[in-house]
This record gives structure tokens, C-alpha cells and sequence, in this order.
């Protein structure tokens, strides 16, 4: 029996099932590798035949994310992405929204928080404050949607003011492809970072996409792979992976309609056990139908992740990226969020099922009435 029998996996926004698709793609590449081995930067026949297909899995992503095939760099992931944007230039000044992932805001020790409302959207009058004589060159670092909450940044106002401003604005899009209309072109990003596992690929590969005009150094040193902005032989076979995946996504999102109605029955049913006093993270503001944040006040989202999952049902507290830790919420303590300790994050896929929810509505419930009624557990 496998774990998706005996669990309800409600934890999409921290990796996703592999798509058929995807899998097809890299057992093909895998297959072709067994006949002859594959490196995109052999100059021989079949490092030839490798680097086409290379490259007509960058023009795949290229196509599905509305760039030129150019300004793909393949990563090992959006958290390199990010760093790659982050660090890859000598940038003067470098402004972060204070509810970025860890990937982001750890990167640059001396980056200057940008300030959020108590929805998590960036506040579009403290960020042109903090551009004011902004130095050339200042970057720019806001996410398209919130991995916590599920809030969708404005980011053409973001992108109008940061042009404004002269300065250069990289986007975090892990959470975003396939799940909204999102291409590059209306983003106005310079830089934009991507992750396969977020979207039905595998784990270990990422995009990053990179205006031509402003030069990156490569993070990795030893070779001058990806037209020397990423060091290291490409992963031929997850970028196979990623494209078919990222495609896929793109061609399905029928089922966004039903998450929707999930979703809305998820927070329904918390308001009418927890009323006033449970807390939906972003509520006030335009969010993605895959995800809900809810606090039980009091209640530590520690305790409340392990009693679901005592019971198979699988949801976090915040990022999954914390080495299996569970700490306070630095997205919803930048909200004002006035308990962002207990707080956990429901968040749906593709394959979420009825049952699914029920079986979460019915742990939760169970869970939520002691404590809004001053009950013990």
C-alpha cells in the first residue's frame, strides 16, 4: 500500500507529484543515455545530438514562460536561481520584500526589507520611498505569490515603479507557473526564478531567466556551461523533465477551478467551528485558489501538523525548506499577524480529491472545536 493511499496530501506548495509527461520525458532521455552517454558539452556526434535536445527543451520553457530561449539558465533549483539573481551581480543596493522565501532573503546579509500590509502585499508607497536616489545599480526582489499564503503581488505596479525608479527587479515564480497567467513579458522582471518540483517536475532543476543586457557571474566555478552564467554539466535528463512538466502545466489548469471550490469549502467550514477566532492568512487580498492559511490561537502549528498527521493527513507549517523544522512564520509576523507561530498551510494540487478534504474538514475539526470551546485535546 502506498503512502497516497493512506494519506490525504495536502502540502502541494512544498513539492508536487511527478507528471506522467514528465516522467515519459526523462525515461526517454534515460534510455537514450544507455545507448550513448549524453553531455551537452562533448563536441562529438553524440554530445551534438545532447546539446539539441538540450536546447529544445530550453526553447520549451522558453516558449511557456514568453522569453527568448537565450535567457533560459538552467539551475538546480529556484533557491539557485535566486542566488544567481541575487549574487551574480555587483548590485549597489538590494531591496527584498519582507515576505520573500528564506532562499531569497538569505542571500544578501545587507538587503533592506521592503514592507508588506497586513495581507502580505508589498506596500507600493514604502517601496517608492526606499527608491529615492536609489543608487545604480539597486535590484529589486519580490515574489509573484506568496508560498505561505497564497497572495498575489501586483506585479505590474511593482514593476512600474521600480522602472521608474531605474532600478531592476528580479521575481521569484516557484509558486506561480501553472497555476496563473503568467508570463515574463507582463511580470516586467529583469530576472525571474522557476523550479521544476513546483510544477510536476523533478527535484534538482530550475530556471532562471535573465535579461541579456545585464550581465551575471557564475556562482559555480570550473566551466562555462550555459553560456558561462552556471558552471557544471547541464542535467540533461530533469531538464527534460522540467520542459515536459512545465508544458503539461500549462496545457491543463481545468483543474484550478475545482481547487477553488475546495479551498472555499476548507475556510467555510473553519469559519463556522473557529468564527471570530480563527485567522486566514491573506484573506483580504487577491491569493491562488491552492492555498489557505489558518491559525488556531493558542494552538502551536508544531502540535497541529503532527496530530494530522497522526491522523494521514499531511499539510506545514509555512516553507518546507527549514531542514524539517517548524518555526514561526516570518511572513506572517511581517503581516502583523498576531499569532504567526500557529499558523499551518493547507495547500491543494491537481490530484487533491474530495475525500481528501473531508478527511482534512474531519481531523481539523476535531482538533479546532476543543480549542475554541477552551477544551483540551
Amino acid at each position: 500500500m502506498t503512502l497516497a493511499m493512506t494519506s490525504a496530501y495536502l502540502d502541494w506548495n512544498a513539492t508536487t507529484p511527478l507528471r506522467p509527461a514528465a516522467r515519459e520525458a526523462m525515461v526517454a532521455a534515460m534510455d537514450l543515455s544507455l545507448g550513448s552517454p549524453l553531455n551537452p558539452s562533448s563536441v562529438h556526434a553524440t554530445g551534438r545530438e545532447a546539446k539539441k535536445r538540450l536546447e529544445r527543451a530550453r526553447q520549451t520553457v522558453a516558449d511557456g514562460l514568453g522569453c527568448a530561449a537565450a535567457d533560459i539558465v538552467f539551475t538546480s533549483g529556484a533557491t539557485e536561481a535566486n542566488s544567481l539573481a541575487l549574487l551574480g551581480h555587483p548590485w549597489s543596493r538590494v531591496l527584498v520584500s519582507a515576505v520573500e522565501h528564506d532562499s531569497v532573503l538569505a542571500q544578501r546579509a545587507d538587503a533592506e526589507l521592503i514592507p508588506v500590509d497586513g495581507n502580505g502585499v508589498v506596500d507600493l508607497g514604502g517601496l517608492a520611498a526606499l527608491l529615492v536616489d536609489a543608487p545604480s545599480p539597486t535590484l529589486v526582489s519580490v515574489m509573484a505569490v506568496n508560498n505561505e499564503t497564497g497572495v498575489v503581488q501586483p506585479l505590474a505596479d511593482i514593476s512600474a515603479i521600480v522602472r521608474d525608479a531605474g532600478a531592476v527587479l528580479h521575481v521569484d515564480g516557484a509558486q506561480a507557473v501553472g497555476k496563473m497567467p503568467f508570463d515574463l513579458a507582463s511580470t516586467g522582471a529583469d530576472f525571474a526564478s522557476f523550479s521544476a518540483h513546483k510544477l510536476g517536475g523533478p527535484a534538482g532543476v530550475g530556471a532562471l531567466y535573465a535579461n541579456p543586457a545585464i550581465p551575471l557571474e557564475s556562482r559555480l566555478k570550473g566551466g562555462g556551461q550555459e553560456k558561462g552564467r552556471r558552471a557544471g554539466t547541464e542535467n540533461f535528463i530533469g531538464i527534460a523533465g522540467f520542459a515536459a512538466a512545465l508544458e503539461d502545466a500549462l496545457s491543463h489548469r481545468d483543474w484550478l477551478v475545482v481547487v477553488r471550490g475546495q479551498r472555499d469549502r476548507i475556510e467555510a467550514e473553519a469559519r463556522r467551528i473557529g468564527g471570530n477566532g480563527l485567522i486566514v492568512g491573506g484573506a483580504g487580498a487577491d491569493r491562488l485558489p491552492t492555498t489557505t492559511s489558518l491559525a488556531i490561537p493558542g494552538l502551536a502549528a508544531e502540535t497541529q501538523v503532527m496530530r494530522l498527521d497522526l491522523e494521514g493527513v499531511q499539510v506545514s507549517a509555512g516553507s518546507a525548506c527549514s531542514s524539517g523544522k517548524v518555526k514561526q512564520s516570518h511572513v506572517l509576523a511581517a503581516m502583523g499577524h498576531p499569532h504567526p507561530g500557529d499558523a499551518i498551510r493547507v495547500s491543494l494540487g491537481w490530484e487533491t480529491t474530495a475525500d481528501d478534504v473531508h478527511r482534512f474538514l474531519a481531523a481539523w475539526s476535531r482538533m479546532a472545536t476543543g480549542r475554541f470551546q477552551g477544551g483540551r485535546f
